[in-house]
């Protein structure tokens, strides 16, 4: 089975946009730099709860909660050209 990774872009952005910094979101949240920061690097899952304190504190609508925090990460693939033998 699959690990699921998700995105957190967006919810980087509003972060930055609404506390300018990342650890003065953790505090507002009650989290350690360390605890926020694994759970936008797909470390550590985000609890029900913490969803909840953060969509209010970052003033997210909840019809748009699905953006910030369930846009699945794209799996990056490279492609090879292959030269042809002449």
């Amino acid at each position: 089975m699959t690990e699921r990774k998700y995105d957190y872009n967006k919810l980087r952005g509003k972060i930055r946009e609404v506390f300018g910094r990342q650890e003065d979101f953790a505090n507002a949240i009650n989290l350690s730099a360390v605890a926020v920061s694994n759970k936008l690097n797909n470390v550590v899952d985000w609890r029900q709860e913490e969803m909840e304190r953060a969509v209010e504190l970052l003033d997210i609508p909840y019809e748009k909660l699905y953006a910030y925090f369930f846009t699945k990460e794209v799996e990056k693939n490279t492609t090879f050209k292959k030269e042809a033998n002449r």
